[in-house]
């Protein structure tokens, strides 16, 4: 075995009891995209996905020993772009336990966290013998092409941080993987390497909302990318942190806002795959799906055309502002996407501007959710609490809007300071408070804490946060609007969803 790629858990510390029920458990896209690409040029690699099948310790250690990969990478991201950190927690817990039993292995670890704060991470945590700096494609197969992997052979490997007789250095950039290779170095996903039950994919399981509420549309559940990046850099954001290529302590998203996309024709191809195996329910991860017309509308076009959308139960981000034109509308409809999420963020214009770098500036908010119904679409709505410029009456503002909006799903966060986006070396340069463990990265753990405003403390803004939850998903024009499109189990379900009540540290000592 040359590779084995870990897919870290600690879905507990994360979501609290939301673990138990209620949180997605999502494929590892990074671990599947980067087994794929080391197998085609003759590698072998295995997947242990930590999270989906709940391995203890003493299980992952004796599949390490039995496999006896050449190298074990840690592909440490989240379920969505910013939540890389938090799952730090689970990778580093296990990487201690690998070096504590003697198991003579190399540790590398990709992902969010050490691409933003390599330095830190190789201080903070010794069970790292390497990492990788970018978002390690061609690193990892020249790593895999070494005789040994140890300090000697890994000085002239570009795009990592190592150890070099005890001192911390950060090698030379690797490029990143660039347009027009994106079909030949990026080939897919390795969906045979993933654990299953009974059926493929049948060990994740998609949110609540996407899902209709409704538990048996859950699962098997697949997440798959059509792009990589973003052209937009928002301050609470650190998308592009995957695409870093300088070499400061403390990385910053937005340096590199090229976006890269595999051809609709290969991802097409990646469709059918998954509908062999039976899996209708899927997320297109896409941080901006429907911006490059190019690529999404002769997508979208085969699906539809294929017959697939009438059976697919999908669901795709988009800026507000690109979802104005019904027949765009039409035609995602028709390829089996039934959710948008959009990134409303707030309701007070002044502050959306303030993070969003003009986003939604000539928008009306409220004509875009309309048509996006007419249209036989629902809206996951995402907000966020806390921004900088936020008062109580603006999170006020916000919450207002989203009922008067009532989308079926609704998302909202306290703002965080988050390692690789900007609010994050803002908050290091100001001395501002932050969570003193990855955990408390994580917007739903207890450590949770939030970034303050001028007029707001982490604890005022937490608070808002988890009332206005309640407040939004008990309001009876949102629960009759579920109830007349989904049943009424699906309201059912969500009044039991509202009895996991989270726990916060900052509250309890307010």
């Amino acid at each position: 075995m040359d590779l084995l790629l870990i897919a870290p858990g600690n879905a507990s510390g994360i979501y609290q009891d939301l673990s138990n029920s209620y949180a997605a458990i999502e494929p590892p896209t990074w671990a599947l995209l980067l087994a794929q690409s080391v197998r085609s040029i003759g590698f072998e690699v295995a997947i242990m996905d930590i999270n989906a099948e709940r391995v203890a310790d003493e299980e992952a250690l004796n599949r390490i020993i039995d496999l006896k990969p050449k190298l074990i990478c840690f592909v440490v991201y989240g379920q969505n772009v910013n939540a890389g950190t938090v799952n730090m927690s689970g990778a580093t817990h296990l990487s201690k336990l690998i070096k504590e039993k003697n198991i003579k292995i190399p540790v590398a670890f990709l992902g969010s966290y050490v691409q933003a704060l390599p330095i830190k991470a190789m201080k903070d945590e010794t069970s790292i013998d390497f990492a990788f700096t970018n978002e390690g494609v061609y690193a990892l197969q020249n790593v895999l092409k070494l005789n040994q992997i140890n300090e000697t052979e890994l000085v002239n490997i570009k795009g990592i941080v190592r150890r070099e007789n005890g001192k911390i250095v950060m090698n030379e950039p690797e490029r990143i993987v660039p347009n027009e290779r994106m079909d030949i170095d990026l080939p897919g996903y390795a969906w045979d390497l993933l654990p299953f039950n009974k059926k493929p994919l049948d060990l994740y399981r998609a949110p609540m909302w996407h899902a209709e509420y409704k538990e048996e549309n859950r699962t098997p559940y697949a997440a798959i990318q059509t792009s990589l990046g973003c052209q937009f850099g928002c301050d609470f954001c650190m998308i592009n942190i995957l695409n870093r290529n300088d070499n400061d302590e403390i990385g910053v998203a937005g340096n590199y806002s090229t976006m890269r996309y595999w051809s609709p024709e290969f991802i097409i191809g990646e469709f059918e795959k998954l509908i062999k195996l039976g899996v209708y329910t899927i997320k297109i991860t896409d941080e901006l799906f429907l911006l490059n017309r190019k690529y999404y509308v002769p997508l979208c076009e085969m699906l539809r055309d294929r017959g697939y959308g009438e059976n697919l139960r999908m669901w795709a981000y988009s800026r507000v502002d690109t979802v104005k034109r019904p027949e765009l509308l039409k035609l995602v409809r028709s390829a089996g996407i039934k959710w948008l999420a959009l990134g409303i963020e707030s309701g007070d214009k002044e502050v959306r501007l303030e993070v969003s770098k003009g986003k939604f500036e000539d928008v009306d908010i409220n004509h875009v959710i309309e048509q996006v119904h007419e249209a036989d679409i629902e809206v996951m709505a995402n907000y966020i609490f806390g921004l900088t410029g936020d008062s109580n009456e603006s999170m006020q503002k916000t919450l207002d809007l989203s009922i008067e909006l009532c989308t079926l799903g609704w998302n909202a966060y306290a703002a965080m300071a988050l390692p690789g986006s900007k609010l994050y070396k803002d908050a290091i340069m100001n001395g501002t408070k932050l969570p003193t463990t990855y955990e408390g990265f994580s917007f739903h753990s207890y450590d949770t804490i939030p970034l303050p405003t001028a007029l707001l403390t982490p604890a005022e803004i937490l608070e808002f946060r988890d009332n206005a939850f309640n407040i939004y998903h008990s309001n009876s024009h949102f629960l009759n609007r579920v109830k007349n499109k989904f049943g009424q189990i699906a309201v059912d379900n969500i009044n039991e969803m509202l009895k996991v009540k989270l726990k916060r540290k900052i509250l309890e000592t307010k």
